[in-house]
């Protein structure tokens, strides 16, 4: 079973990207967040394959969470992508520097959204 943290604001947003993740081909287990602060305090509990997060929250924003996890050893390698309403080529620049995996435009297409996060998912461990 694959562990998938989603990092968002919206109750909405959070709904539809558990609700597209229950439509994978693979066994999902969702652990949801509500802001950047929120998931700091999720991350140690847990072992997580994928994380999912908005950039615009409250508190720790999603770039300062891509951030901390990418420079911090014990999360690093988890596979994270970011799904935000910017999408100017200079936002995607930036999450993608910080060390995302991906970068989707809200609002994604599902399918397109799958497709990414069965890609990730599909990676060894080690390459994470």
């Amino acid at each position: 079973m694959q562990h998938v943290l989603i990092v968002e604001d919206s109750a909405t947003m959070r709904s539809l990207i558990a609700s597209t993740l229950e439509d994978l081909d693979v066994p999902v287990k969702i652990t949801e967040a509500a802001s950047g602060f929120e998931a700091l305090h999720c991350l140690p509990r847990d072992p997580f394959d994928l994380i999912v997060t908005d950039i615009n929250m409250p508190d720790i924003n999603g770039l300062e969470l891509v951030s901390f996890i990418k420079s911090n050893a014990t999360y690093r390698g988890i596979p994270l992508v970011i799904v935000s309403t910017e999408g100017a080529e200079r936002d995607r620049a930036k999450g993608m520097e910080l060390g995302a995996d991906a970068y989707l435009v809200k609002p994604f297409e599902p399918e397109e959204f799958c497709s990414v996060i069965m890609e990730l998912l599909a990676q060894p461990k080690q390459e994470r």
